[in-house]
């Protein structure tokens, strides 16, 4: 390829960057002293993005406390500017939105959205009393699509903020409900057999969309079935994924010109995602089974094994939520959480992003299908929280359930089964040669890693941008941390004598409360507290069967 001549300067390209409306607002935030610039002219126009005419100028301005606070590049032939980023957007690609990063381009379409939002809201709404609290829940629940809306355009100023009313209401009701154990009033006007014929042509068309395009598997998925492939063949997946660094190139450069496909020191050619053995065993264990039937090239492709499990474990939430209110309250309850389920659009989200986010509240629910029974509770709280530990917060509260321990044998049971389970979850460390070694590399690649890093995508971390208007609230979220442990705890002995609707209830205040006070929150973990919410607040009466 012949190169580019230049016709811009580096002191008119900084310019035009700089004058830029987007780059100019928001570098209004830091002292014109502390900032440093830089322009470098790239002459290979497949690295100047869509749109480029001949080379282009990469652009960066930088903070002296904040560091790189916005880049871009330049037209070199039309001076126009094609690539601005700035603030999260620099570090953080999810932060510039687009067209379906996650999720895929049909289920953020309004065209698929909102017939969503309307079956869910319509078919669970009571509707003849439309100025209800139930009615007002749902459109809470709701709610969370606004902030998902400005998400996609990539202002996540706006977004971040608008996702705390939602989650501040919905820990204060369930706190509420907890406390006094009294169910919603008002019900579906529809029939049973209607919601359950709903919830189910809902789940057969999600698995549809997911499966005929439209829907993309992100890295969080691709790591599952990475981590399935080390455990089958006998590797500890910690520390052994798939790295980029100088390793040996086995594919050509993507739209960025980075090779990430590059030979492992296992021999193979694999498609890097260095940074995916951050969660718990049980996020790569749960991905045997696609594993088995499916297998994995090596390279990020459509990955059918991650599909398979997105939709084993999304229809293994439906059908708990459908056998939670049989149990609990009846066949039209049971129609009713199914639907629920089905048609809640943040579900589908997680689904057609092909996440292991299904795979957290998946043992919730069947836990608290087996409530009565503690060593059930127990191992499948441990699965839960053996996924991405979030869960384990529910512990005190799921160890004293129906009440405070009295007698040792359910607490013992409840330990038990909460034993076998974690040591059957970490037993992949044993592929180890030197099991300690491994249990070290495990809290370094995923709880500290979790505990330290930094992230735009809640109040609490801005300060690390150092700009004008964007407050510190570190203090504030450690205070909120240590509410939500008294909280953890004064929930195993308040109420000394649980219902199950109470247990739903403040199983979900409890993670809701964690995802508030969460550094890295994002709208794939709304499904993990969203089966206690929809129980607390959909059934209009229970059945409280033996505990």
């Amino acid at each position: 390829m012949k190169p580019a001549k230049q016709r811009l300067d580096e002191k008119r390209a900084t310019a035009i960057f700089l004058a830029y409306d987007k780059v100019a607002d928001w570098l209004d935030r830091y002292p014109t002293k502390r900032r440093t610039t830089s322009a470098s002219f790239e002459s290979d126009t497949t690295k100047c993005g869509l749109g480029a005419q001949g080379g282009c100028w990469n652009v960066s301005v930088s903070d002296e406390k904040a560091g790189e606070i916005a880049k871009g590049k330049i037209d070199d032939v039309s001076g126009r500017v094609t690539e601005a980023w700035t603030g999260p957007q620099v570090a953080w690609s999810m932060a510039r939105g687009g067209d379906g990063a996650f999720g895929g381009t049909r289920i953020n379409s309004f065209r698929y959205w909102l017939p969503f939002c309307a079956v869910f809201f319509l078919a669970l709404a009571d509707l003849r009393r439309l100025f209800s609290l139930r009615n007002l829940d749902l459109l809470v629940l709701l709610s969370f699509s606004v902030s998902l809306l400005y998400f996609n355009r990539g202002d996540i100023f706006t977004s971040v903020p608008l996702a705390y009313p939602p989650l501040a209401y919905l820990l204060g009701r369930c706190i509420w409900i907890g406390v006094r154990g009294r169910p919603s009033r008002g019900a579906p006007v529809w029939p049973a057999w209607v919601l359950i014929g709903l919830a189910v042509f809902l789940g057969g068309f999600k698995i549809g969309l997911d499966y005929r395009g439209g829907s993309n598997v992100i890295d969080v998925g691709y790591a599952g079935v990475i981590g399935a492939q080390r455990i089958a063949t006998g590797e500890m997946p910690y520390g052994n994924f798939p790295e980029e660094g100088d390793l040996k190139a086995c594919g050509p450069a993507d739209a960025n010109g980075e090779i990430r496909d590059r030979i492992q020191k296992n021999g193979r050619c694999e498609s890097a995602n260095p940074l995916g053995d951050t969660y718990g065993p049980v996020a790569y264990e749960a991905y045997l089974p696609g594993y088995g039937l499916f297998g994995w090239s090596g390279k990020w492709d459509t990955l059918p094994a991650v599909k398979f499990t997105s939709v084993l474990f999304d229809f293994l939430c439906l059908l708990g939520m459908a056998l939670i209110g049989l149990r609990y309250g009846g066949t039209l309850l049971a129609g009713a959480l199914a639907l629920a389920w089905s048609a809640f659009p943040f579900t589908t989200y997680v689904l057609m992003s092909n996440t292991n986010d299904a795979i957290v509240p998946v043992f919730l629910i069947w836990g608290f299908l087996a409530a009565s029974m503690p060593w059930a509770r127990g191992a499948l709280l441990a699965l839960s929280g053996w996924t991405k530990f979030a869960t384990l917060v529910v512990a005190p509260l799921w160890l004293t359930y129906p009440g405070p321990v009295r007698r040792p044998r359910p607490a013992v049971a409840f330990a038990a089964g909460f034993a076998v389970a974690t040591l059957a979850a970490f037993s992949i460390l044993l592929l180890d040669a030197h099991p300690i070694q491994a249990a070290h590399v495990f809290y370094d690649r995923t709880l500290k890693t979790q505990i330290t890093r930094e992230s735009p995508f809640s109040l609490w971390d801005w300060a690390q941008y150092h700009a004008r208007g964007l407050p510190d609230l570190h203090l504030l979220q450690w205070i909120l941390e240590g509410l939500l442990v008294l909280g953890s705890i004064a929930a195993a002995f308040f109420p000394a004598r649980k219902s199950p609707l109470q247990l739903a209830a403040l199983t979900g205040a409890l993670l809701l409360g964690f995802e508030l006070v969460l550094t890295h929150w994002f709208y794939l973990y709304i499904p993990w507290f969203f089966p206690f919410v929809a129980f607390a607040m959909i059934a209009s009466r229970e059945r409280d069967p033996a505990t």
